[in-house]
This record gives C-alpha cells, sequence and structure tokens, in this order.
C-alpha cells in the first residue's frame, strides 16, 4: 500500500472507532482539490500544517487532518482484524478501484471502498436494481425478473442489499446462477462469504447501519452499474426516490422505471427516465447503450 492509498484510508475510515471524526465527500473533494494545486499532489513530501493553512484551511481544521493522518497504527490494526473477516479495503488512489466510479462521481467518489468477496465483480458489465421495501407484487415480480435476467444475459446485478426490490433481485441472480454486487449499509464484516457475491461498504467494516449510510449508499450503486432500472419508487420520498433523483441530475447512468402507472415512476420519467415493461427486460443490452439523462 502506498502512501496515496494509506492517506485516503485514514481520512475516509473509522477505523472500529465511530468517534473518529472522518472527513465528509465535501471535505474529502475540497482537500483533493487544493492537495493537487500542490508542486508535487503526489504525496511525495510531507504535508504539514504550514502546507495545509497556506491551502486555506484554519490551524483546528489542518490539525484535525494530521491527526487523522497519523493514525498509522491503528490502521494497520484495523487492517490485521480486517483480513481475518475476510474484509480488505480498495482505496480510490489504488489501480483495482472500480473505474466506473471514479469516471462518473471524479474527486465525490469514495476515498475507501471495504469488500468482502470476490472483486474481480467491479468491472464487468452491471445493471442495477433497486426500489421500495414494501412491493406489489407485480413489482416483486419486475425484481425478480431483472436479477434472473442479469444472471442469465452475463451482467453483474448490483443492488443494496435492503429487504424488499433488493433482496428479491439479489436471490433471484444467485438462484440462476449469477453474480452480485451487493452494498450494504450495515455490517460487512457479518455478511456471509458467497460464491458470485461481493459485498461493498464506504468508511467501515464493522459500522452498523444508519440513515446516512443507507444514503450514501445509493451513489455508489447507482454509478457501479451500465443502466439502473427502479422496480418501485415512492413520489418525492425515500432512499430510492433520493438516489434517482441525484443520478438524473447528474447524468450518472440510464434509468428505467418499472411503468406500473404509479406517480413515483410517472414523477421520475418527468425527470428523464425511461419507462420499462417486463418485456423490455429480454435484452438488457439495448437498456445499458442508452446515455444517462441530464437535465
Amino acid at each position: 500500500m502506498n502512501v496515496r492509498e494509506q492517506g485516503f484510508l485514514l481520512l475516509t475510515s473509522h477505523l472500529g472507532d465511530p468517534e473518529r471524526k472522518i472527513l465528509s465527500v465535501a471535505q474529502l473533494r475540497t482537500l483533493s482539490a487544493r492537495i493537487r494545486s500542490l508542486e508535487n499532489p503526489d504525496g511525495s513530501e510531507d504535508v504539514t500544517e504550514g502546507t495545509l493553512t497556506a491551502l486555506g484551511y484554519s490551524v483546528e481544521m489542518a490539525r484535525r487532518i494530521l491527526q487523522l493522518l497519523s493514525g498509522t497504527e491503528q490502521l494497520q490494526w484495523y487492517l490485521n482484524r480486517g483480513a481475518m473477516l475476510d474484509c480488505f479495503p480498495l482505496s480510490r488512489a489504488g489501480e483495482q478501484y472500480p473505474k466506473r466510479l471514479r469516471a462518473r462521481l471524479g474527486i465525490d467518489c469514495p476515498g475507501c471502498l471495504w469488500t468482502k468477496g470476490d472483486r474481480t465483480l467491479l468491472n464487468k458489465p452491471a445493471v442495477a436494481l433497486i426500489g421500495s421495501r414494501d412491493l406489489k407484487s407485480e413489482n416483486l415480480a419486475f425484481a425478480r425478473q431483472v436479477g434472473r435476467q442479469a444472471a442469465l444475459q452475463g451482467y453483474v446485478l448490483v443492488s443494496g442489499n435492503a429487504r424488499g426490490a433488493d433482496r428479491a433481485a439479489q436471490d433471484a441472480a444467485v438462484e440462476f446462477g449469477g453474480q452480485v454486487i451487493s452494498v450494504v449499509a450495515d455490517r460487512l464484516d457479518r455478511c456471509p462469504l458467497q460464491k458470485n457475491v461481493l459485498y461493498l461498504s464506504e468508511d467501515s467494516y464493522d459500522a452498523g447501519f444508519s440513515a446516512q449510510r443507507a444514503l450514501s449508499r445509493n451513489r455508489v450503486i447507482h454509478t457501479l452499474a451500465d443502466a439502473v432500472l427502479v422496480a418501485q419508487c415512492e413520489n418525492g420520498t425515500g432512499g430510492t426516490w433520493d438516489g434517482t433523483m441525484k443520478n438524473l441530475r447528474y447524468g450518472w447512468t440510464p434509468v428505467f422505471g418499472f411503468d406500473d402507472g404509479t406517480a413515483g415512476v410517472g414523477a421520475l420519467t418527468q425527470m428523464g427516465a425511461l419507462p420499462v415493461s417486463m418485456k423490455d427486460l429480454s435484452d438488457l443490452s439495448l437498456l445499458t447503450r442508452q446515455k444517462a439523462s441530464l437535465f
């Protein structure tokens, strides 16, 4: 692990300490942009308090950043403990970091992703399935069909491991011999090591569920895939709505909503999503070739 990879881990992972004040996405974006303005932005020179204050940081914030970067012993302990639990990090500066995340999120992509399972799935063709936890029967059938068709057509199925649409699609993909990337908002270390499945989480491998983590992971789900399919969505509320609206706003990935006649999918189509029916799933390549919308 080189200096830059270690730096991203130190700045963005709690390392087993929930009180550790890691940098937010916005703070990491600002730091990355400012560091790039240095003559040697590759980390070949030590970052000092003077370096950071010269970049516009207050003394207090400069010291906070340096304190995070000084936690190398804690990082090594956390890495060793993670390895025993089959949990391994992917730093944003590392070669194995997902190319789609880098391309679509730029300096807003997570500084570290923790992984458990088959990391070779990260750069394969993929479709994502998202949706509500409480599904109507036809929407449940759609979610399962997405998982089934992803498996049969050679696409990795990306989802969020939540009750409802996520697990219906994931279970169907596994049932039909497919591959799954599951981006979790709770403890990664407790996910079962499973063939053809990769579990991902931000920040830490031992952090519990929070609404903030659930919302944050949405951008990872949306940008890891070549197309995003929405099984069911409440109009104007909920995590599915929030993540999909951000995708449509920034034009990350093409979005397709199951045409169930509800106000939720109707609102998404007004914002740039395309309606799809069950029969449209017979050739997913037609969906993955679409261009992302931007409004």
